[in-house]
């Protein structure tokens, strides 16, 4: 069990642990596949995502726009047809409507009343501007791929979170729903981890490592670190 009273902020991945981003994802590709005649179940177009997201990510620093537009065009490429050039663009149009899960609001505002809260996202400022309006919580720290110029899983972006929020890496705690991106970065780096399980691998790459606490959602990692009850009442 983690000593939750040692830590003094925690912080998030935000797209697929507090945003639903996999439904967001779907209601793009979806329609897309089907606009070119092309019937894919759910669970395969989430695990090509997985696949074409950290190998873009992966070479030469490029905004996260323009990842999302290489992804469509990927996905175009795999099932043989082109993608227009509103297509590429459309997944990165349709952030700002991705919506929280049903419990981060609530469990975020529980646990922003005994820690600190940071966000360390894969994402460019701009549009993680367009996401926090949904999630109701002024975050202390908000650190993006655009600001240090890498994505997670590359270190660089932990460390620069450490170098923001000033604090020694045993003392912040960070929770995430990707081994992958979120808790074998954190771990190098020193700091305790909580994978969210929330749906499983879905569109993140498949990866093994042992996170120091496994939750299903931000609710029961609220009420472990806050008390029983908490998310719903700060709800």
């Amino acid at each position: 069990m983690l000593a939750f009273d040692s830590f003094r902020a925690i912080t998030f991945d935000c797209y697929g642990t507090l945003i639903d981003w996999e439904s967001g994802i779907l209601r793009v590709l979806g329609p897309l596949l089907a606009e070119h005649g092309k019937r894919v179940p759910e669970g395969q177009i989430l695990e090509l995502y997985a696949e074409l997201e950290p190998a873009i990510q992966s070479g030469e620093y490029r905004p996260y726009r323009q990842v999302l537009a290489e992804v469509m065009r990927g996905v175009g490429q795999h099932f043989g047809f082109s993608v227009s050039l509103d297509e590429a663009r459309s997944l990165a149009a349709s952030l700002k409507s991705w919506t929280p899960f049903p419990d981060t609001v609530a469990a975020l505002r529980a646990l922003q009343s005994k820690y600190r809260l940071g966000i360390i996202s894969n994402i460019d400022d701009n549009l993680f501007s367009n996401t926090a309006h949904h999630l109701h919580v002024s975050f202390d720290w908000v650190i993006t791929a655009e600001q240090a110029r890498a994505y997670k899983p590359a270190r660089s972006i932990f460390e620069l979170a450490l170098k923001k929020i000033a604090l020694p890496p045993t003392k912040v705690l960070h929770a995430g729903q990707s081994i992958f991106h979120d808790v074998i970065p954190a771990k190098q780096i020193g700091m305790s981890t909580v994978l969210v399980t929330r749906r499983g691998f879905g569109a993140v790459k498949r990866a093994s490592a042992k996170p120091d606490l496994e939750v299903p959602d931000l609710k029961t990692l609220a009420e472990m670190a806050v008390g029983k009850g908490s998310a719903t009442r700060a709800g």
